[in-house]
């Protein structure tokens, strides 16, 4: 079965040209003009992809976010005309999962569209991994095949990109991560490495995860280096 991607885009002309390309290669779309439009289509039928303009009438493409990451976790492509560096944090820090500045090109997002399915279904289709589907750490609990996660602070529902990080620390108890070594595991499709992105992932995640994000004690900073898993508490 084809993916099924949302495209919400009130630019015409940008949404028709998504459209056919996104079907010429493969994948099923449905159509999305305004936010309202958008919630109301995320509720009626799953999705493996959003794909999400900020600059929408009715409700900015930054609601629509904040609504999707309510209940779901599909990984989620955000459009925008705005370069500035402040919506690109605000949109990855109400979890979003990758970012394009228009204008852009149609290969390079079909690079990001293909990397966030792949990321997606991995974490979700792997029935027959023979690797530990569990990992445990300190009362933080992940299941790798159900993409479920619980911690003190309870059961909480992380984004793609916030599951692969703290999938990275648990499968490396030990080790001190750096920025950038972080960026070139969870980004690994992305050459230009940006340290605002991981800074707003981790500080998100902190406050689904942490009982006290301001003392953190599962992802702690290690000054001047960067993070590592905090020790085992019983």
């Amino acid at each position: 079965m084809a993916s099924n991607i949302l495209i919400v885009e009130d630019d015409h002309v940008i949404h028709d040209l998504l459209i056919d390309y996104l079907r010429k290669e493969g994948y099923e779309t449905e159509s999305a003009y305004t936010g309202e439009e958008a919630v109301r289509l995320l509720k009626q039928m799953p999705f493996q992809l959003l794909i999400l303009d900020l600059m929408l009438p009715e409700m900015d493409g930054f609601e629509v976010l904040r609504r999707v990451r309510e209940t779901q976790t599909i990984p989620v492509l955000i459009l925008s005309a705005k370069g500035q560096e402040v919506d690109k944090i605000i949109g990855l820090g109400l979890g979003a999962d990758d970012y394009l500045t228009k204008p852009f090109g149609l290969g390079e997002l079909s690079a990001r569209v293909k990397a966030m399915l792949r990321r997606y279904f991995y974490f979700n289709n792997h029935p027959n991994d023979q690797s530990p589907s569990v990992l445990n750490h300190g009362g933080l609990v992940i299941d790798l095949h159900t993409y479920e996660v619980s911690s003190r602070a309870g059961k909480k529902t992380l984004t793609a990109k916030e599951f692969d990080i703290l999938k990275l620390f648990l499968s490396y108890p030990s080790r001190v991560f750096t920025k950038a070594q972080i960026f070139q595991a969870v980004w690994k499709e992305d050459p230009t490495f940006n340290e605002n992105t991981v800074m707003v992932h981790i500080r998100r995640l902190r406050t689904k995860i942490e009982p006290d994000p301001s003392s953190p004690i599962y992802i702690q900073t290690v000054w001047g280096i960067g993070y590592k898993l905090g020790e085992a508490m019983s």
